[in-house]
């Protein structure tokens, strides 16, 4: 469980690096920041919920496997 938390906090933490990288380097008017930003955010978004949810079918599989083994 533990790994799994490290992993979406790493995550997590680098898409607002990111973000904010985009922020300070790029000179674009604001309302295509704006999107762009929005744009990386909801990118961020799915590819954490798609970790999520990998990761919860390996949980799944796993605890299976340990009932089976147990029972």
């Amino acid at each position: 469980m533990k790994s799994i938390e490290k992993f979406l906090t790493g995550f997590f933490l680098g898409g607002v690096v990111g973000a904010l990288a985009v922020l300070l380097f790029t000179p674009e008017p604001g309302d295509k920041m704006r999107q762009r930003i929005k744009d990386n955010c909801l990118h961020v978004r799915d590819e954490v919920q798609n970790a999520a949810r990998q990761r919860s079918e390996e949980l799944k599989q796993e605890l299976a496997r340990l009932q089976k083994k147990t029972g």
